[in-house]
């Protein structure tokens, strides 16, 4: 990430330009140190550590609009133009051009598949993310539109404005229905994330909620910036040095932060609502508000003027933007448990055998485990390791873990025994009896199901209380593996066909599934993945729209989830596709 426009733009000078520079204790220097020593060499000022800011992206003004969606972020420009980034990378992906003047606010639609933008021309705009066009304009403020939002359920637009009302937009009519006066202009509006009903506004300094007719409900609280959990249970707003986060329903104050000396400008919540960040001046703050006790875990230095909008793009990095005229990407490495200290000497660890590999594609990460009882996680587009734990099934061979609201569950295979570990606090939760021998494992992506795979059978129980939830005989004997979709679970062999059970609710007999599960299906339902002959089918016309190389052989284990595509095929390598673009 830090040298990512070299490598994108110049992929060949990554020997001259970004190879000669990791830190000094990082194991690419290790890897690469002496290869390099007849090329290029950095004599003096390599740095020990990585830095904690991963990239910084230049724009030619202040960014004045922020908003994300699916891993896409759209910045407004003081020239009136709409910059779409892509929210790992930050590289740009499209220019949304339309308004004459600069772009005061922005927000993505829930589906991130229409973007709403408010501007200093005095227009509101609705756009298709996919085609850059305008659907529609809603004219009707007076001045400048400084705060725009759009309900959950896409049928209305609530807009701010200097001209000291805020605005209700019916986005099919393009008419708007109701005008809210104001004392002074509208700094902030944003409908409630889960209640379309609602919505939340800030003049004055003061947070009031309206309902959708216009009429004031509920409390009054003080802050001049605001911001939703991604649930709606809570809120965090900003009070000149003070953060607070309060229940949405009732207000209740949960916990509060001081900056000291300096005046809040913006704040966020992370995915996962465990962390709260909020910026003062050209410094970013994180704090972990799920633990026992709340505390600062992060603080983050380095733009030169005030930092002017914040967003999390996962739970491991944060986004700032400055007018400086620069975003920058942090890597929250506080938040994250630190790998066990390797011998300096040695990357065995990273070179241990894979035992089993997890797709959470809504979350950009894959899962795996290798057999030193090691778990990784990585960023599926990136391929950077975001954190690691060390888990305590050594040489078991059966395994599969789980990322759950931020929890890593983790489940092994010995003795008889199917075992279930709390990676975080680093204990055992539940110890299940199983068959002496298995084929596979498989945690359900929620959390509440273990399925084992046998010679002749499929298991599962519950994974709170260790009780059976069913068992199907299927009669095979041969090597295979499992995939899960929540309460259904298929058995693949490499070279015949798939077969599927639902397992349904506690206590029911498991009802047997069509064949091909999803995972095998493109998300346009016409593209087949064969993984016997690792390739891509169209099944109207039955032509082979893409293959792997032959030196693939029999993967260890196959996940898709109708865009990406991950198979382990060899003990250290896991292979990463995106049919979206193969396609």
């Amino acid at each position: 990430m830090e040298h990512f426009d070299t490598i994108y733009d110049s992929p060949f000078q990554i020997y001259h330009s970004a190879l000669p520079f990791p830190p000094s204790s990082s194991w690419l220097h290790k890897c690469y140190g002496s290869e390099l020593l007849q090329d290029v060499q950095v004599v003096k000022g390599l740095p020990a550590e990585w830095g904690t800011c991963a990239r910084t992206v230049s724009l030619d003004s202040s960014a004045c609009g922020l908003s994300y969606q699916n891993n896409t972020m759209a910045v407004g420009s003081w020239g009136g133009d709409i910059i779409i980034l892509d929210m790992i990378t930050g590289s740009q992906e499209a220019v949304l051009s339309g308004h004459t003047s600069y772009i005061l606010s922005i927000t993505y639609s829930l589906d991130g598949v229409s973007l709403v933008s408010g501007s200093d021309d005095k227009t509101v705009k609705l756009w298709d993310v996919q085609t850059g066009g305008v659907f529609r304009t809603f004219y009707g403020h007076t001045n400048s539109v400084q705060a725009v939002s759009i309900s959950a359920d896409f049928t209305r637009i609530a807009s701010g404005s200097w001209d000291h009302t805020m605005r209700l937009w019916d986005i099919h009519t393009g008419e708007c229905y109701c005008v809210i006066d104001q004392v002074d202009y509208v700094q902030y509006v944003s409908f409630f994330p889960t209640d379309p009903q609602y919505l939340l506004s800030i003049c004055s300094n003061n947070v009031q909620q309206w309902d959708i007719n216009g009429h004031q409900v509920g409390n009054t609280y003080d802050g001049f910036c605001i911001a939703f959990s991604s649930d709606g249970m809570y809120f965090v707003s900003c009070n000149e040095e003070t953060v607070i986060i309060q229940n949405s329903s009732s207000g209740a104050i949960m916990t509060r932060f001081q900056v000291a000396d300096k005046l809040i400008s913006c704040c966020c919540f992370s995915p996962d609502s465990r962390l709260v960040a909020a910026a003062a001046d050209g410094t970013a703050y994180i704090w972990d508000i799920a633990s026992s006790e709340p505390h600062l875990i992060e603080t983050f230095v380095g733009h030169t003027k005030n930092i002017t909008f914040l967003a999390f793009s996962s739970s491991f990095s944060l986004i700032s933007a400055s007018k400086d005229q620069s975003i920058k990407f942090w890597q929250i490495s506080s938040s994250l448990k630190n790998p066990p200290k390797a011998d300096p000497e040695s990357i065995l660890l990273i070179s241990a055998d894979i035992m089993s590999i997890t797709l959470q594609a809504k979350d950009s990460i894959i899962i795996t485990s290798d057999l030193h009882g090691m778990v990784r996680i990585w960023d599926i587009l990136t391929g950077l390791c975001k954190a690691s734990f060390q888990t305590p099934a050594k040489d078991s061979y059966e395994r599969d873990a789980q990322l759950i609201n931020g929890k890593l569950i983790f489940g092994w295979h010995a003795d008889r025994k199917i075992n279930i570990w709390d990676a975080e606090k680093e204990e055992l939760l539940l110890e299940i009896d199983g068959p002496s021998y298995l084929e596979d494992l498989k945690i359900s992506g929620d959390g509440s199901r273990v399925f084992c795979l046998a010679k002749t059978s499929i298991q599962a129980w519950s994974a709170q209380t260790g009780e059976s939830i069913g068992m199907v005989d299927i009669g095979s004997t041969s090597k295979g593996f499992l995939s899960i979709d929540h309460s259904r679970v298929w058995v693949h062999y490499p070279y015949s066909e798939d077969q599927g059970w639902d397992f349904g609710t506690l206590g029911s007999s498991p009802v047997q599934l069509p064949n091909i599960p999803a995972y095998r299906l493109h998300s346009n339902g016409i593209m087949l993945w064969d993984t016997g002959l690792h390739r891509i089918k169209d099944t109207r016309t039955g032509k082979v729209v893409f293959q792997l190389p032959k030196r693939y052989g029999k993967p260890i284990d196959v996940q898709w989830n109708g865009q990406y595509l991950i198979a382990c095929f060899s003990p250290t390598e896991v292979l990463v596709l995106d049919f979206s673009h193969i396609l």
